[in-house]
C-alpha cells in the first residue's frame, strides 16, 4: 500500500513542479467538458428555429361554387399560413418552387392543386372525393429536415381537416338545432302519432273483422248492381210500353172528351124536352081535374097523354142510351201492360160511379113515365059508372106526374151540376195525370242511359273496391306484424330514451359542437418527470459521453506505467497510477457536471446526486478504460474506442432501444453506458431509487470486475503484450 501511495504522490509532485505537465493536465481536465457543453448547447432547442427553414407554398386552387356560395379553401389556407410561425413559409409559383427545391434553397414544397376546393365541396354530393395536396421534399439536404418539414405539412393537413370538419359539422348541427326546435313544436303531433299507433294496434282485430264485413258487403253490392244491370233492358222496355200506353190512353181520353162534348148538348136538349113534356102533362092533368069529362073527351085526354108519355119515354130512352154509350166508351179505356200480363181487372173507369147513378136514375124515371102511361090506359075502365073513381085516378096521375116532374127537375139539376161537371172534370184530371206521367216516363227514359252508365261505373268501382279490399286482407298479416313491431319499437324507445332528451341533444349550441368536432380530442399532457427542453434531455447522454472521452484523452496522453517499474510489483504500479487517473477523472467530472448546471443552466431535479452519480460513473469508467490500457497496452486503447462506438449506438442515449437494430438491442443490457445514462437521467428528471439501486449495483460490479482483472492479470498479460509490442515496433510504423 505504501508503494501505491508513493506512486500517486510522486505523480502529483511531478505535475505541480512541471508547468508544461500542469498545463497539459489542465487541458485534459477541461477538454471533456467542452465536448459535452458544445453538444448540449447545439441540441438545446432545435425545433424553436424551424421558422428559419424555408418551405415553399404554391396555391393553384381556383375555388368552387357550393349552392350559389363561392368558396376558396386554398386562399384561406394561405391566409392562415401567413400568420403561422412554425416554418419559414414562402409563397411562390410551381416552377420557381421546384427549381429552388432541386437546388437546395427550399427544404420542401407544398402545392395546393386547382381542384382543392372543388373536391372539398363534393362532400354534399352522393360521391364525395378526398382533397389532396402535393408534398415534395429534398431529402438529400439533411436527414432530420425532411422529418421536420413533413411534420409541418402534416400539421397543415390536420388544421385544414379540422377546420373543414368543424365547418361541415357546424352546418350539420345548425340543421340539428333547427330540427330540434321543429321536433319540439311537433311534439304533440308525435305523441298523438304514438297514441295512434297504439290505438291501431289495439283495433287490429276489429279492423280485420270490418274488412271482412266490407268485402261481404261489396260482394253483395256487386251482385245487386249486376241484377240491376240485367233489369235495365226490362226497365227500358216497360218505360217504352208505359209511354205507349199513356199515349194511347191520352188519345182515347181525348176522343172520349170530344164525344162528351158532342153528346152533352144533345143530352141536355133531351132532358129539357122530357122536362117540358112532364110539365105540360102535369099542367094538363091539373086542368082536367076541375072539369067533368065524358068519354069522348076522355079519349082525347088519353090520346094526348099517351102521345106526351110516348115522347117522354122515347126521349128518356134516348138519354139512357146516350149515357150507356158514354159509359161503354169510358169502360173501353185501354189497360196497362202490367194488368194485361198479370191478368188483373182494369182500373176503375173515369166517372163510372156517376154515370151508373145517372143511368139508374134515368131507368127509374122511365119506369115512372111508363107507370103514368099505364094509368092513362086504365082510365077507360074507370069511366063506366065510376065517375068518382076516375076523378081519383086523374088526381093520382096528376100527383104521379107532379112527382115525376119533381124527380125530373132533381135529376136534371144533378146532371147539370154534378154528373156532367164531374165526368168532364175526371176526364180532364185523367188527361193531366197522364200528361204528368208521360213527362215522368220521358224523364225516366232519358235518364235510363245515364243510370245504366252510373250502374256500370259503380259496378266497376265496386269491383275495383272488392279487389282492393281482397288485396288489403291478403296484406293484413304483414301490416298486422309491422304495426305491432312499430308499436313495440316505440315502447322500447320510450323505455330507453325520452324524446325530450333527444330534443335537448339536438338543440345543443351549434358553435360549441363545431368547436368540439374541430378538436374532438384534447391531449392533456401530464409530465411525470418534466424535462424543460431537448438540451436538458440530452444532458445525461452527453455528460456520460464526455466522462468516457475524458478517460480516453487521459490514456492517450498519459503513461499507465512508471519509471523504475522494476522496483514495484505490477499490482502496485496498477493501483498507484490508477489513483492518479481517477483523481484527474474526478476533476473532469466535477467541471462537466457543475458546468452543465451553472454555465448552461440545465434544470436538474437533484443537483447533488447529479454530481455524486457523475463522480461514481467517472470512477467506474476510469477503472474500465485504465484497466484495458494498463493490461493490453495499445490494444487496450483500441478496445476502449470500440466500446465507445458500440455504446454510443447501443445504449439508447439518443433513440429508444426499441427502435435500434436487433444487434444493439441484444448488447444493450451489458453496456455500462446503458446504466450510466439511466443513472444521470434519474438525477435530472427525478429519482426512482429502485432504478438507481439497479444501475449502481451493475456499474459497481463492472468496475470491481475490471479492477480485479487488472490487479491479478496485469503482470501475466503484459508479458504477452510486450512481445507483441516489440514485434510491432520492428515494422517502424508503431511507437
Amino acid at each position: 500500500m505504501r508503494n501505491i501511495w508513493k506512486i500517486f504522490t510522486s505523480d502529483v509532485k511531478n505535475i505541480s513542479k512541471n508547468w508544461v505537465a500542469a498545463v497539459l493536465i489542465g487541458g485534459l481536465i477541461f477538454l471533456p467538458s467542452l465536448y459535452a457543453w458544445l453538444n448540449i448547447i447545439a441540441s438545446w432547442d432545435p425545433y424553436s428555429q424551424t421558422d428559419q427553414m424555408p418551405v415553399a407554398v404554391v396555391n393553384e386552387d381556383v375555388g368552387a361554387t357550393v349552392r350559389d356560395n363561392q368558396i376558396d379553401a386554398g386562399k384561406e389556407l394561405v391566409k392562415t399560413l401567413k400568420t403561422n410561425k412554425d416554418m419559414g413559409w414562402e409563397f411562390t409559383n410551381r416552377k420557381k418552387a421546384m427549381e429552388k427545391l432541386e437546388y437546395g434553397d427550399y427544404f420542401s414544397v407544398i402545392i395546393i392543386p386547382k381542384d382543392f376546393s372543388e373536391k372539398l365541396a363534393s362532400v354534399i354530393s352522393d360521391k364525395p372525393e378526398k382533397a389532396t395536396m402535393e408534398y415534395y421534399v429534398n431529402e438529400k439536404i439533411n436527414s432530420i429536415a425532411p422529418k421536420i418539414t413533413g411534420k409541418g405539412a402534416s400539421v397543415i393537413v390536420e388544421k385544414m381537416s379540422g377546420q373543414f370538419v368543424s365547418t361541415v359539422n357546424g352546418v350539420i348541427f345548425d340543421l340539428f338545432n333547427d330540427l330540434g326546435i321543429e321536433i319540439e313544436n311537433d311534439l304533440p303531433d308525435i305523441k298523438r302519432f304514438e297514441q295512434y299507433i297504439f290505438d291501431v294496434e289495439a283495433n287490429l282485430p276489429e279492423i280485420n273483422q270490418k274488412l271482412k264485413e266490407s268485402l261481404t258487403d261489396a260482394t253483395s253490392a256487386q251482385n245487386i248492381l249486376r241484377k240491376a244491370q240485367n233489369l235495365m233492358p226490362e226497365a227500358q222496355r216497360l218505360t217504352n210500353e208505359g209511354l205507349g200506353t199513356i199515349n194511347s190512353t191520352t188519345e182515347f181520353l181525348t176522343k172520349a172528351e170530344n164525344r162528351l162534348n158532342e153528346m152533352a148538348p144533345k143530352i141536355n136538349e133531351d132532358l129539357q124536352k122530357v122536362q117540358s113534356i112532364s110539365k105540360e102533362s102535369n099542367e094538363f092533368l091539373k086542368e082536367i081535374q076541375s072539369v067533368d069529362l065524358d068519354f069522348t073527351e076522355l079519349e082525347n085526354v088519353k090520346k094526348q097523354m099517351n102521345e106526351r108519355m110516348n115522347s117522354a119515354i122515347s126521349t128518356v130512352e134516348t138519354i139512357e142510351a146516350d149515357l150507356k154509350h158514354l159509359r161503354d166508351i169510358n169502360n173501353a179505356q185501354p189497360s196497362t201492360p202490367a194488368e194485361e200480363e198479370e191478368n188483373e181487372v182494369p182500373s176503375a173507369p173515369i166517372g163510372g160511379a156517376e154515370l151508373d147513378d145517372a143511368i139508374e136514375k134515368t131507368a127509374a124515371l122511365k119506369v115512372t113515365l111508363v107507370e103514368v102511361q099505364n094509368n092513362v090506359e086504365n082510365v077507360n075502365g074507370l069511366v063506366e059508372g065510376k065517375q068518382q073513381q076516375l076523378k081519383q085516378a086523374i088526381d093520382d096521375m096528376q100527383q104521379i106526374a107532379a112527382g115525376t116532374s119533381i124527380k125530373l127537375d132533381t135529376f136534371i139539376k144533378d146532371y147539370k151540376e154534378t154528373i156532367e161537371p164531374k165526368v168532364f172534370s175526371e176526364v180532364a184530371n185523367a188527361k193531366k195525370t197522364l200528361l204528368d206521367a208521360k213527362e215522368v216516363l220521358v224523364g225516366i227514359q232519358s235518364t235510363i242511359p245515364e243510370v245504366e252508365r252510373i250502374i256500370n261505373n259503380t259496378d266497376g268501382h265496386v269491383s275495383d273496391g272488392t279487389e282492393v279490399i281482397e288485396k288489403i286482407l291478403g296484406e293484413f298479416p304483414y301490416v298486422n306484424d309491422k304495426v305491432r313491431q312499430l308499436a313495440d319499437r316505440i315502447r322500447k324507445v320510450q323505455g330507453e330514451m325520452d324524446i325530450g332528451d333527444i330534443i335537448e341533444l339536438l338543440q345543443n349550441d351549434p358553435e360549441a359542437e363545431r368547436s368540439f368536432f374541430e378538436e374532438p380530442i384534447v391531449l392533456k399532457e401530464n409530465k411525470l418527470f418534466p424535462i424543460e427542453n431537448y438540451g436538458t434531455g440530452m444532458t445525461p447522454f452527453y455528460t456520460v459521453l464526455a466522462i468516457w472521452v475524458g478517460c480516453l484523452l487521459l490514456i492517450s496522453l498519459l503513461a499507465v506505467d512508471v519509471k523504475h517499474e522494476d522496483n514495484y510489483f505490477a499490482r502496485e504500479v496498477y493501483f498507484g497510477r490508477l489513483f492518479t487517473f481517477i483523481t484527474i477523472g474526478i476533476l473532469q467530472t466535477l467541471i462537466v457536471t457543475s458546468g452543465d448546471m451553472v454555465l448552461l443552466g440545465v434544470k436538474v431535479q437533484e443537483p447533488f446526486w447529479f454530481i455524486v452519480f457523475g463522480l461514481f460513473i467517472s470512477l467506474i469508467f476510469m477503472s474500465i478504460v485504465y484497466t484495458l490500457v494498463s493490461v493490453f497496452g495499445d490494444v487496450g486503447k483500441a478496445l476502449a474506442i470500440i466500446m465507445l462506438v458500440l455504446q454510443i449506438a447501443g445504449s439508447g442515449g439518443t433513440y429508444p432501444v426499441a427502435l435500434l437494430p436487433e444487434f444493439f438491442q441484444w448488447i444493450n443490457p451489458v453496456l455500462p453506458f446503458t446504466y450510466a445514462i439511466d443513472l444521470m437521467r434519474e438525477a435530472v428528471g427525478g429519482i426512482v431509487w429502485r432504478r438507481v439501486g439497479t444501475d449502481i449495483l451493475y456499474l459497481a460490479c463492472v468496475g470491481i470486475a475490471f479492477q480485479l482483472f487488472g490487479a491479478f492479470l496485469k503482470e501475466t498479460v503484459n508479458k504477452q503484450t510486450n512481445k507483441l509490442l516489440k514485434k510491432s515496433k520492428e515494422s517502424g510504423l508503431f511507437h
